[in-house]
Order: C-alpha cells, then sequence, then structure tokens
C-alpha cells in the first residue's frame, strides 16, 4: 500500500516580486501572498490530506499554517525540506548576483549540481536530505495522503528524487508560488500525477510566474 503526496511551494513572499536570493533568510509572505495561501487552503479541501509537514521558515510555516487551519489538519515542522542554504548569495537580489559572482551564476542556470554556495549547501546536500525524507513519509504515512510546504530547491530536487532522475533535470520542472503537485508512491512504482497547479490562483488574477534564476 503506497502514499499520496501533496508538493506545495510556500506563496509568495515579501522577496520573491524582487528577485531576492532568500536562502535560510526569513521573510515573510507578501499581502499577495497570504491572499494566495488563502486560495490554495481552500482548493485543498476535500483532497483528504491527513498531515501537513513544512520547512520552518515564516513563508512555509504561514503557507502551512493557513492550509492546515482550512483543512483541519495537524501540522509538523521538518528542517529536512527547508530552501538550500545560499551561503553568501542570500539576501542579494539576482541582478546583483550576476555581477559579483558571473561564473558562479552562469552554473547554476545550467549545471546546478556543480555550484558550492560559499558558505552555504549544495544540491548534493539537499538531495541527500530530501530522499531521507521521502523514504520516511512512504513507510510513516502508507494508505494516507500527506502534504509538504517547502521551497523550489528542495521541491526540484525531491521530484528527482522521487522519480529517480539525474539530478541534471532539476530545473525541468515548473515551481511556482502557491503552486501543489501530487505525487503517488505505490507498491511497483512512484507516478507524477500533477504539476505545478495554479488555476485556483489564475482565476483571481493572483497568479505570478516564478523568476527563472531562483
Amino acid at each position: 500500500m503506497g502514499c499520496t503526496l501533496y508538493v506545495i511551494r510556500h506563496a509568495e513572499s515579501q522577496w520573491n516580486p524582487i528577485g531576492r536570493y532568500q536562502g535560510l533568510l526569513d521573510p515573510d509572505l507578501s499581502e499577495r501572498g497570504e491572499k494566495q495561501a488563502k486560495l490554495l487552503a481552500l482548493e485543498l479541501q476535500n483532497k483528504g490530506i491527513e498531515v501537513i509537514y513544512t520547512s520552518p521558515l515564516k513563508r512555509t510555516k504561514r503557507t502551512a499554517q493557513i492550509v492546515a487551519k482550512t483543512l483541519g489538519v495537524p501540522l509538523v515542522e521538518d528542517r529536512r525540506v527547508i530552501e538550500i542554504d545560499h551561503g553568501v548569495w542570500s539576501g542579494k537580489l539576482v541582478e546583483e548576483v550576476k555581477k559579483e559572482f558571473p561564473e558562479m551564476f552562469a552554473t547554476w542556470l545550467k549545471e546546478p549540481w556543480k555550484v558550492d554556495f560559499p558558505k552555504g549547501e549544495n544540491l548534493l546536500d539537499v538531495y541527500e536530505r530530501i530522499k531521507n525524507f521521502i523514504e520516511e513519509i512512504k513507510q510513516k504515512h502508507r494508505g494516507q495522503t500527506v502534504a509538504v510546504v517547502s521551497h523550489t530547491v528542495p521541491i526540484r530536487t525531491l521530484y528527482c528524487a522521487a522519480l529517480e532522475l539525474p539530478i541534471e533535470l532539476f530545473w525541468s520542472f515548473g515551481c511556482d508560488n502557491a503552486s501543489y503537485s501530487v505525487i503517488k508512491f505505490e507498491e511497483d512504482r512512484t507516478t507524477l500525477h500533477k504539476l505545478n497547479i495554479t488555476s485556483h490562483l489564475e482565476k483571481e488574477g493572483l497568479y505570478e510566474e516564478a523568476h527563472r534564476a531562483l
């Protein structure tokens, strides 16, 4: 007996619209993000979600709290699904990073697995903690539907780990604010059933496409 996992990216933070790298820094949701999270919560009603896991950062935790309250389910913090530590990039705008770290920035867009963020992490670090999280979820929640609220880097890494795809495909998955995806872990296969669903935002004019470098 397998389990179903709803993979949710946090709603818009105060830094998302201006293209500032967040990493482990902790901006809260923007005003639009609060509205996005409420629409997301309504969208996820009646999906059978029994528990929500969340990164402990404000932008993820606040999103998860809004959804959990609407669904009436427990919330569990888990640092394994926290954003990658961008190290010295944290707090800098994309344009600033382009100027200060041109070679590293180009590598991040083309071969992100080769980037070791100074004073931070790399994708393989994230891959290991995310893979550990997935294996625990599969064992602990057999026959259940659960959700996780996380960030762009761990979410894209999660797709690679769950589907046993090479990390080279990291940038192949859309990951917009307040989007959700659905992965089904079955005994004989793992299937990505839905990816980056944002229709609940689009009909209210609250959809904003994610920055391609974040």
